[in-house]
């Protein structure tokens, strides 16, 4: 892993995109430490991206969202455990999820109100970031192993999609019995191990840009996972600091505002080249 503290000299900065004079330019704003094992790398992977995927719980919001439900319906510290697991990469991803909901089984109308009570916070400097990359012409996604249910919300404050941009896992009620829980779509690509990675070659797929740069932002092993096919990985710990996720990030921040400053370098949204 790197650690930058120091200025770095870049030379001549003819090249706006060149990594070591978005360096330099980013060290001059900032006195923040550069933490990761290609910073450069992530940070022209930023200011070059035509698509940002964010994780959502734990990143986008302060808490993790299955947490708060399991907190709602009195089963807490089991699923704290599970959630654990899971982020930290000690246990496969789909057989957590499969067992925290086989512990909840939530109905809608608890769901719900779970969010009526609770409202999610939003993680600061987030709100900034998203709206500096759309001002930029970059496409922005939610992509969870949490619940569409409860991220659709969030994306409406943030002025992302709530259905064509986020990919998330699906529960299932039983529309004949008040809306009690009936399981969860296990076709969704974030409801399996690598779900992140298959979630990005699902977006890049659906593009009609041939030359892709996507940049996933999340605070777990599982959106490490997202690279490849994402040209970058950019772990965050403004809410947690996973160890292995310092390890595996290519840039790894504890603030959004030090994304913002490299997308806010961006001249004009990039013209991508598209299909014929």
């Amino acid at each position: 892993m790197n650690t930058l503290t120091g200025n770095s000299s870049s030379g001549e900065e003819e090249d706006a995109r060149d990594g070591a004079s978005l360096l330099e330019q980013f060290q001059e704003e900032n006195t923040h430490p550069v933490i990761g094992t290609n910073v450069e790398e992530a940070m022209v992977a930023l200011y070059e991206a035509d698509t940002v995927c964010f994780d959502v719980d734990s990143t986008v919001i302060n808490e993790e969202g299955i947490d708060v439900l399991a907190d709602y319906l009195g089963q807490g510290p089991a699923v704290a455990k599970l959630t654990s697991a899971a982020m930290d990469g000690g246990m496969k991803f789909q057989d957590a999820l499969k067992s925290r909901l086989d512990l909840l089984r939530p109905s809608k109308q608890q769901i719900l109100a779970c969010l009526d009570e609770h409202p999610f916070v939003l993680s600061p400097g987030i709100e900034t970031l998203i709206a500096t990359l759309h001002t930029k012409g970059v496409k922005v996604y939610l992509v969870s192993g949490g619940f569409r249910i409860m991220i659709e919300p969030v994306a409406k404050i943030l002025n992302i999609h709530p259905t064509r941009n986020i990919i998330a896992n699906t529960i299932l009620f039983d529309e004949n019995k008040n809306d009690e829980y009936a399981g969860f779509d296990n076709n969704e690509p974030t409801s399996q191990d690598m779900g992140k990675s298959k979630a990005v070659q699902l977006i890049m797929d659906n593009s009609y840009n041939i030359l892709q740069r996507v940049v996933m932002v999340g605070d777990g092993a599982t959106d490490a996972q997202a690279k490849p096919p994402a040209t970058s990985f950019i772990g965050f710990g403004g809410v947690v600091q996973r160890q292995q996720v310092k390890d595996q990030a290519d840039w790894f921040v504890t603030n959004f505002e030090d994304l913002t400053t490299i997308v806010n370098m961006r001249k004009t949204p990039t013209k991508p080249k598209t299909r014929e």
